[in-house]
């Protein structure tokens, strides 16, 4: 499967999809803003009363753990089945899956009860659902991870993110150094973004609202040029997660080029800011991607 994903941001612009967010309160105003910049147009609603009104008029839905209660989870699922009836796509963030066992069930009803289009997390949070222990602290990521349940043959992210895609029939989004995207068939690599990504708050969530905006909004402008047995369907959502994540990575880069010498305060506020002004051009010209 090759992709061309040097349209999509012009795409999101003409069309300001509407992106349900069902996240946390520590990331929320960057999750959104984050939508805007790009493009597109974010609401933020979890009470029980009005999810399934909401995603209706939406064109994704994004369930994001980050903080959990009993509520939330209710509110995500009858979210998710609603989407799930309506076709519009689901984009599951897994924040601190592997940290409690709360969290990782959490995700793990989520998607036992809602069909999950994308799943983006870090290494340690997908690795968790996959049944593979990893030594997370809190919702940060970790390398360290070890086959306890020999649910893998080859303990890697690219083999990881492969496997779980085929359990769950989704697309698996590991961002880290290295990003991973795989639909269970095809498989990319990304080598965009800065180290300093990983000293904000909220970047990873962020990158899965981007995602969202994505999924639905680019459906006629990234294409594939040789759509493989995943069908039409699964090739546009492997696209809108590259194109998402890809976004994040290079604003994260034309932020700290601009002001990452100035502290994280500043370079925070310019990832924003290199989002608003992001174009296909740019994304073209920074984007360093691989099919392995």
């Amino acid at each position: 499967m090759k992709l061309d994903i040097t349209h999509a941001i012009k795409d999101v612009r003409d069309t300001h999809p509407l992106v349900h967010c069902i996240t946390n309160y520590v990331t929320v105003n960057d999750v959104a803003n984050s939508i805007l910049a790009i493009g597109g147009s974010p609401i933020m609603a979890d009470a029980l009363e009005e999810v399934e009104a909401v995603v209706s008029k939406s064109k994704a839905l994004v369930l994001n753990i980050g903080t959990l209660n009993e509520n939330t989870v209710k509110a995500m699922i009858l979210a998710g089945k609603t989407a799930n009836a309506k076709n519009i796509p689901v984009i599951l963030d897994p924040v601190g899956a592997g940290f409690t066992p709360y969290r990782t069930e959490a995700a793990k009803k989520i998607l036992d009860e809602v069909r999950v289009g994308i799943i983006r997390g870090n290494l340690s949070e997908i690795a968790s659902l996959a049944g593979i222990k990893s030594a997370n602290k809190g919702v940060d990521a970790s390398d360290s991870i070890t086959d306890s349940q020999n649910l893998v043959a080859d303990i890697n992210p690219a083999s990881i993110a492969k496997n779980l895609a085929q359990k769950y029939s989704t697309v698996i989004a590991i961002t880290g150094q290295t990003d991973i995207i795989s639909n269970g068939n095809s498989c990319y690599k990304i080598r965009n973004g800065h180290p300093l990504l990983s000293k904000v708050t909220g970047t990873g969530c962020m990158a899965t609202g981007l995602i969202a905006a994505f999924a639905e909004a680019s459906s006629a402008a990234i294409t594939d040029l040789n759509t493989d047995a995943a069908g039409a369907a699964g090739a546009t959502l492997i696209s809108a997660a590259v194109a998402g994540i890809a976004s994040m990575g290079i604003a994260g880069e034309i932020a700290f080029a601009k002001a990452g010498n100035d502290g994280t305060g500043s370079f925070h506020v310019a990832i924003i800011d290199a989002l608003s002004r992001m174009n296909d051009v740019e994304l073209q010209s920074h984007l360093k991607l691989e099919e392995v």
